[in-house]
C-alpha cells in the first residue's frame, strides 16, 4: 500500500515535490528514496540544466538568475506533467531563493518543498567525498550566501535537518508529505 493511501485518506491529487537545499546536502539521494517509496516519477534538477550552465559550474563560475530562469521553468513544467500510474513527481533542485520557489510554484501549481538544512562544515565534508559531480566544493560558499531560508508564510515547506541518517530523513519526508497532503487537499 502506498504511504499516501492510508484508510480514510481522500488524497487523490498527484504530488508535486521539490527536495531543496544547497549542493551536497543529499537532495538527489533523498528524492530518489522518497520517489521509490511513494511511487513518484523522479528527476534530478541537474539533468534539466542547459549544457552551457553545466560548463559554467564545472569551471567554478556560479550561475546568475538569468541562467536559472529557463531551468526553473523546465522544473515547474516537469512537475506539472501528468503521471499515469504514479502518484506524482519529485525533483531534486536547489531552489535557494524564494523567487525561485515562487517561479516553480507558478508553473507547477501546488508544490511541497522538502528543505534539507544542515551545517556548512558537514556539507563541505560530504562534497569532498563525492566523485563525478560537476559542482565543485568551492561553489558551496556562493550557494550558502544565495540561500534564503524559508519564510514563515511558506507553509508548503518541510524543513529536515541532515545530521541524521538517510533512512531517518526519508521516513520524516514521507510522513511530512502525507501530513501535508491531508492538511492541504486541493
Amino acid at each position: 500500500m502506498n504511504t499516501l493511501d492510508q484508510p480514510g485518506s481522500d488524497v487523490t491529487d498527484p504530488l508535486h515535490v521539490v527536495v531543496m537545499g544547497v549542493s551536497g546536502c543529499g537532495k538527489s539521494t533523498v528524492a530518489s528514496a522518497v520517489a521509490r517509496q511513494l511511487q513518484l516519477d523522479m528527476t534530478d534538477g541537474d539533468d534539466l540544466h542547459l549544457s552551457e550552465s553545466v560548463a559554467k559550474m564545472r569551471s567554478g563560475v556560479a550561475l546568475t538568475d538569468a541562467d536559472r530562469w529557463p531551468w526553473l521553468d523546465r522544473i515547474g513544467d516537469y512537475l506539472a506533467q501528468a503521471t499515469p500510474n504514479l502518484k506524482g513527481r519529485i525533483v531534486a533542485c536547489s531552489a535557494l531563493k524564494r523567487v525561485y520557489r515562487d517561479r516553480i510554484r507558478a508553473r507547477a501549481g501546488k508544490v511541497v518543498f522538502i528543505f534539507l538544512d544542515g551545517d556548512a562544515e558537514l556539507i563541505r565534508q560530504r562534497m569532498a567525498l563525492r566523485t563525478g559531480h560537476y559542482m565543485p566544493p568551492e561553489l558551496l560558499d556562493s550557494q550558502l550566501r544565495t540561500l534564503e531560508l524559508p519564510a514563515p508564510d511558506e507553509t508548503d515547506i518541510l524543513t529536515l535537518h541532515i545530521a541524521t541518517s538517510i533512512d531517518a530523513l526519508v521516513a520524516q519526508a514521507v510522513t511530512g508529505l502525507r501530513q501535508q497532503a491531508l492538511k492541504n487537499p486541493t
